[in-house]
């Protein structure tokens, strides 16, 4: 799409550009102020280009809370692994030695990262929904898990209903405390696990993760934090805090897909049966009877993804030397953005808390006559800017959000003018699946790939868009939003990369 409207515009329509890998001298983004990038680590995606409808720009992330781009020494490690990586343990090669070792150390680094106790497990998994997978699976017969409704589907839903006891979306900390604690008191089982998100993935809202322990421990209860949007924020120490699991995927964390970690007590992980039963995770086997091994490698059955674990690690390392840079863009960019958003007609900043309450960089919103999905495709198109859209995989934390807050909806002028609408849909056009309620929302999320000029950048496209639509004219179709005003150009799309 993007591609075909730099063709329109005279723009050569070739592959999106990078900056070169491992330069340290490429040119940061437009509109970088120094001061907030001087000690950042540099990403895969710092000068990406793309074409837009008024030409080439620099490409706006402002999606990290979906997946953020790889770190520039994550690829390179990889690069060295792959230089002579093989299979771990039992190998007694030197590509095999060297990988083990490695593989052996990232497992530390990351314990480190979160803090784990010296009795900890660190086991890797796929991602977040995988370790949580794993956890319940792990999970003494005997057990009650108490979660809120507000949590991601991965958290939300492992557990299964039967054992689970789903506290409402919460309203404010002190309102979910009080939940959290009347739930506590009705369990009878001999177990009680809380599974409960550091960081809220739709509203970025953080939990006081001191608090929640204390409760929970007071109880009898364990806590397992869902850390995937917490974890590239801010540090999550396990031995220092007492949460008892934390879960996080690698691809939210500046690593590649395919690698999460699930860390935490020992006990139950070692009374379970294997997650993966199979090479790897046995001590011996006759004909007669398996006997498992106990520690992370009971959980992780066949050749393990030693890439991906050597990335995460090197992605943890990265971020433990910046934490003060992180910190520093981020307080930043997120003021400048809640504050530029707040200050339009029309836009609604979405919370469970309220205003003032603790967040990391992500936030929702909605704009009063405008679907969602349509606000997501023109700032794609027109603006380079990328940020998410729907329900975010939250489906009852977004429905009570949004209906906290009635929009124009269906009777709003822009949501119905001309080059929106689909004839007999009212909800296709507008977004709504009831007069003045919308349906979902726009996610932005900040991260080390975003600068003040991608925020600004985002800032003046909801304004124009509050107040006069989109600069093009779009239609629903089967697959999205699509532009009228690019009928008969031929897109050209990117060459694969392999």
């Amino acid at each position: 799409m993007a591609l075909a409207v730099a063709e329109r515009s005279g723009v050569t329509p070739d592959v999106p550009s990078h900056a070169p890998h491992g330069h340290s001298s490429a040119p940061l983004p437009e509109g970088a102020p120094s001061a907030l990038v001087a000690g950042l680590p540099r990403t895969s995606t710092d000068g990406l280009v793309v074409a837009t409808a008024t030409g080439r720009r620099s490409y706006a992330n402002l999606d990290h809370a979906a997946s953020t781009p790889a770190l520039d020494r994550v690829l390179d490690a990889v690069a060295a692994t792959m230089a002579s990586y093989a299979s771990v343990h039992r190998g007694k090669g030197y590509a095999s030695a060297v990988t083990t070792q490695w593989y052996d150390e990232s497992r530390a680094e990351v314990g480190r990262f979160f803090g784990v106790r010296p009795d900890d497990h660190v086991i890797f998994t796929r991602n977040t929904t995988d370790s949580w997978s794993l956890l319940a699976h792990a999970l003494p017969a005997d057990t009650t898990v108490v979660v809120f409704a507000s949590e991601h589907h991965s958290t939300l839903l492992p557990w299964g209903p039967d054992r689970t006891i789903t506290v409402p979306v919460p309203r404010s900390i002190a309102g979910g405390l009080r939940d959290l604690a009347a739930a506590l008191e009705s369990v009878t089982t001999r177990h009680t696990l809380v599974v409960i998100a550091g960081a809220s993935n739709v509203t970025g809202e953080v939990w006081p993760l001191a608090e929640v322990v204390a409760l929970a421990h007071e109880r009898g209860a364990r806590v397992a934090v869902d850390a995937a949007q917490l974890a590239p924020h801010r540090r999550i120490d396990l031995a220092a805090s007492g949460v008892d699991y934390v879960a996080v995927s690698g691809h939210k964390l500046y690593a590649p897909y395919g690698t999460g970690v699930l860390a935490g007590r020992a006990d139950w992980l070692d009374a379970a049966e294997p997650y993966l039963a199979g090479g790897g995770a046995t001590a011996s086997v006759t004909g007669e009877e398996v006997a498992w091994v106990r520690g992370p490698e009971r959980h992780e059955g066949g050749s393990p993804n030693v890439v991906g674990a050597i990335a995460l690690a090197a992605a943890c390392s990265t971020l433990t030397e910046h934490w003060a840079d992180v910190a520093l863009l981020e307080h930043t960019l997120a003021q400048r953005l809640r504050l530029g958003l707040a200050a339009i007609p029309g836009v609604r900043l979405h919370s469970m808390f309220g205003e003032g309450s603790d967040r990391v960089a992500v936030v929702a919103f909605t704009i009063d006559g405008l679907d969602s999905a349509l606000v997501a495709t023109a700032l794609s198109v027109e603006y380079g800017i990328g940020v998410r859209d729907g329900k975010f995989c939250a489906h009852q934390l977004v429905d009570a959000l949004l209906a906290d807050h009635p929009a124009g909806g269906a009777s709003s002028p822009v949501g119905n003018r001309e080059g929106y609408a689909v004839p007999g849909n009212s909800s296709a056009t507008s977004g709504c699946d009831a007069p003045g309620i919308p349906v979902t929302a726009v996610r932005a999320s900040l991260g080390l790939a975003t600068r003040l000029e991608h925020v600004e950048r985002l800032v003046a496209a909801v304004r124009r868009f509050a107040a006069h639509g989109p600069a093009l004219r779009y239609a629903a179709s089967a697959d999205g939003w699509v532009t009228r005003d690019l009928e008969g150009i031929e897109e050209t799309a990117p060459q694969r990369p392999w």
